[in-house]
């Protein structure tokens, strides 16, 4: 199949995407015309045990269980005394609260791997009290999208799942990868406010000090998060674990301190089955559509073709690498991150692939890239997620403008790991 057909066929499926169709048949239109113009009508015959396939993978399991995990902490109150232990701990610093949002996002993240209920949730949870000692919205609600954005990529998040069923690529690593960047980006957002706030000349946003034993008083607050994230990564990196199993177990934990909390009722246990089986069903749909769409691809040899051609530009893996930061900068403006993933990564993995780039850092690249669509406008879906829960009736415009230093951050951080590919791949190769 030639060049031209394989960037008509992307653009086409770009564009009904744009158009408002839905993802799923978008991908799997593409999928099934393209089959069909290659090989006629037997090609059908082929989808179904593809379709079952994926239905039936075990590995794809962790995300309804993972889903669950998130939401079992979210009605249990779990974040709320995440946020005030926090605050505690971190309000003496400049910058104050907006601390407390990166910290409990990114706390939170560890444990939902949704990055839309993440912001949503400490949102809900820290807005009445920056509203209350009158910090600045715009900085406040930046500050929230931005570290809402952290949950795909600190694990156990739902898009390196999906990127490890795309691309047959080691959940458990992609686990382990993600770990330090996580840490690094939020340390980076810590640090941007710390140095922001240092350099305004008012200085109102230190909250007050408090005793070490307070302090100690509120960190029980931060024992399960910690507890669920340890047993959910542990038995993974110890081996006693596959990822649907650890996000069982992090499951049956959850559970537990959802009862100590007395928060485990059947209203609660029906509201999460219904919340978790709605997201999974969206996120599975899309799923079956990329592998029908793979399909095509791997038929009609577009992943050989695609490799060729890059290999024939003599592009270095940087240069490579840099050509994909604009086109994931300039696709987050238009494309959801789940969408963002299933339409690219069929065609991106290949060719990363040809260049020599190793695949668990290729993941952690495109899901940080994938993150960056979370805040970038127009269509950014944590800006809209904490522009609706704002407390006063203001624009959109302030909350993109808080976002955009960590539009900056990210991109530095992007950088920093090309430029040091061990951020990423120090801690998986430590599991082989």
């Amino acid at each position: 199949m030639s060049l031209d057909y394989i960037f008509i066929a992307f653009a086409l499926m770009v564009a009904m995407m744009l158009l408002g169709l839905p993802i799923a048949v978008s991908m799997a239109a593409i999928g099934i015309i393209g089959g069909i113009m290659a090989y006629g009508l037997p090609f059908m015959n082929s989808i179904s045990p593809v379709v079952w396939g994926v239905q039936n993978d075990s590995l794809l399991t962790s995300i309804p269980l993972f889903v669950l995990l998130g939401e079992i902490l979210l009605r249990a109150g779990i974040a709320d005394g995440m946020y005030r232990s926090l605050s505690i701990w971190l309000g003496r610093l400049p910058g104050g609260l907006l601390h407390s949002n990166i910290g409990t996002c990114a706390l939170f993240a560890a444990t939902s791997g949704s990055s839309v209920a993440t912001a949503a949730t400490v949102g809900t949870v820290a807005l009445p009290s920056l509203n209350e000692r009158r910090y600045p919205i715009n900085q406040s609600l930046g500050s929230l999208a931005a570290g809402g954005a952290l949950g795909i990529l600190i694990p156990p998040s739902v898009n390196l799942i999906v990127y490890g069923s795309l691309t047959n690529t080691s959940i458990g690593q992609l686990f382990m990868a993600g770990i330090i960047p996580g840490i690094t980006l939020t340390l980076l957002f810590m640090a941007y406010i710390a140095v922001s706030s240092l350099m305004r000349t008012r200085h109102e946003d230190k909250e007050a000090n408090y005793s070490w034993r307070e302090r100690l008083s509120a960190s029980v607050d931060l024992i399960p998060p910690l507890v669920v994230f340890f047993i959910v990564m542990g038995s993974i990196y110890s081996g006693l674990a596959t990822a649907t199993e650890s996000a069982a177990l992090g499951v049956v934990t959850a559970l537990i301190f959802a009862g100590l909390k007395r928060k485990l009722t059947w209203t609660t246990l029906r509201t999460c089955f219904i919340q978790t089986a709605r997201v999974t069903g969206m996120i599975l749909l899309i799923i079956t559509a990329a592998f029908i769409l793979n399909l095509t691809i791997s038929l009609t040899g577009v992943a050989s073709t695609m490799s060729s051609w890059v290999t024939s530009l003599g592009l270095t893996p940087v240069m490579f690498l840099l050509a994909l930061v604009v086109f994931y900068l300039v696709l987050g403006m238009f494309m959801d991150v789940l969408s963002m993933q299933v339409a690219t990564i069929p065609i991106t993995y290949p060719m990363a692939l040809a260049l020599g780039i190793d695949p668990i850092w290729f993941g952690i690249f495109v899901v940080l890239m994938c993150e960056l669509g979370l805040i970038t406008p127009p269509v950014g879906m944590n800006l809209f997620v904490v522009h609706g829960i704002r407390p006063d009736n203001g624009s959109i415009s302030g909350v993109m403008k808080g976002a955009f230093p960590y539009v900056l951050l990210m991109l530095l951080f992007a950088g920093l790991i090309i430029a040091v590919p061990a951020i990423v791949t120090w801690l998986p190769e430590m599991m082989r």
